[in-house]
């Protein structure tokens, strides 16, 4: 094995071996180490690639039961949750060997081991037998990525106290699973249970659901959320969550004070978020700073203050979110080749892959308020949107959101029919600096629900044309 690299990057994640894929195609010699034994990290191994199988299996299953005998198909589907496992799990199995295949394929060493830092040049890397060696590189990357949040004083056993993994694998549908927190993977892992069966009740502390998201979308999202039957318990701290056998009991009271309440459930996810993981890396060792989050301090180049170490992905300051981690690292390897990377922050969408979907890129309402930026609103239902009526997804709307005075778009907020693709049209017409009226001059084939896009477009100055 080679013990001399260009590059060695830590962690096998979107990040890490987008990373690592893009230094090899600029001619750099890369090492990408990964402890798991798989290579994908979090996102593909037990995030968002299994957690989008069960979300569109689940989908499946409810549309066969209750939405297909409106267009004449009749179904009496049976669920196997078994048959639903094994398919995630063959899937990711798939995806996985795809990136050794990308490894091999670009001459990129690919190593299965933990590392530490020994120096700012080298990494002491142990695989699972306790082999011990040392690789040394002129650059090295932390690209570790996160972990589950837990609450103060509950462990996860992965059985009846879940984090976002044990809740990809559980052996049978809960009667009854109580979900604490209202994020992006607390409501999506939900709607995977309760369109199974389960009834779902969400605990959350704050006001709304998704919060950061814009106001607007986020509750007119929880109502429909709550129309298909899961239960909320907004502005609720949890005191306790106790395993009693195989089920347990979650202490909950109202945030502004009130008297105690236990909810009974076969299982409970806790979803408050996730922590940089930095730990056992001996980054103190060799005197990377760290924020008061645990996070990696960098600069606009991703370089941390001790010279050749990087660190892109969840381990730095941004959204924790894949596409984020694979846009810098790919700008990192590019900087590293002597090229000039960059990522635009503004323009990072983010999608809620429920169904509906939601999907956002750039500024909320809220956030152009507090600035003081004066802007223009247009809204367009997917109601009447003709492909998404004819398909029964008329819940929804797209709201885009454009400076008053240039018309520059600042801002899209989608929720609906398959937005987490449509936001991608957004994207890019802002990184372009594209104008509400731009979009509202492109042609949009007929009918596709990127009309609706079209016509929220042309509602900026009052001229939409379907409603």
């Amino acid at each position: 094995m080679e013990d001399k690299f260009d590059l060695a990057i830590i962690g096998g994640g979107p990040g890490g071996y987008v990373a690592a894929i893009r230094a090899a195609q600029l001619g750099l010699k890369v090492a990408c180490i990964d402890k798991r034994g798989a290579f994908g990290g979090t996102c593909l191994n037990v995030g968002c690639i299994p957690s989008k199988a069960l979300l569109h299996a689940s989908e499946m299953f409810h549309a066969a039961g209750h939405d297909l005998a409106a267009m004449g198909i009749d179904a009496k589907p049976k669920l196997d949750v078994t048959r639903m496992m094994a398919h995630k799990t063959n899937k990711v199995g798939e995806l996985t060997k795809g990136i050794e295949f990308l490894f091999k394929k670009n001459n990129i060493q690919a190593i299965k081991a933990a590392a530490r830092f020994v120096d700012a040049s080298s990494l002491e890397l142990t695989d699972d037998a306790g082999k011990s060696w040392t690789i040394k590189a002129n650059n090295i990357v932390v690209a570790t990525g996160s972990a589950p949040t837990a609450l103060p004083g509950v462990e996860f056993d992965e059985e009846v106290i879940l984090s976002s993994t044990g809740a990809l694998s559980l052996p049978k549908v809960p009667k009854k699973l109580v979900v604490v927190g209202a994020g992006y993977i607390g409501l999506e892992l939900g709607s995977v249970w309760q369109r199974l069966g389960s009834e779902v009740t969400v605990v959350e502390f704050l006001e709304r659901v998704t919060p950061g998201m814009d106001g607007e979308i986020s509750r007119q999202f929880e109502k429909i959320l709550s129309k298909q039957g899961m239960i909320f318990r907004m502005k609720t701290k949890v005191m306790s969550i106790t395993r009693k056998g195989k089920k347990a009991s979650v202490v909950v009271e109202p945030r502004d004070g009130g008297t105690p309440e236990t909810i009974d459930a076969d299982a409970v996810l806790v979803s408050i978020g996730r922590n940089p993981y930095t730990s056992g890396l001996g980054l103190e060792d060799v005197g990377v700073a760290m924020d008061e989050k645990g996070r990696v301090k960098t600069d606009g180049h991703f370089a941390t203050n001790v010279p050749g170490i990087y660190a892109i992905g969840d381990v730095i300051d941004g959204p924790m979110l894949a596409h984020k981690a694979e846009e810098e690292g790919v700008a990192l390897a590019e900087m590293l080749s002597g090229q000039s990377g960059h990522v635009n922050y503004n323009v990072i969408p983010g999608v809620v892959y429920t169904s509906p979907e939601v999907a956002t890129v750039g500024k909320t309402e809220e956030q152009l308020k507090d600035a003081g930026i004066s802007y223009k609103v247009g809204k367009f239902p997917f109601a009447a949107n003709s492909r998404a009526k004819i398909n029964h997804g008329g819940e929804g709307f797209v709201k885009l959101l454009a400076d008053a005075q240039t018309d520059k778009i600042l801002g899209v907020h989608m929720m609906g029919p398959d937005v987490g693709n449509m936001i991608g049209e957004l994207a890019l017409a802002m990184e372009f600096g594209a104008s509400s009226e731009d979009v509202a001059r492109t042609c949009h084939a007929h009918p596709t629900l990127t009309e609706a896009i079209k016509e929220a477009a042309l509602a900026v100055d009052g001229r939409a044309l379907h409603i």
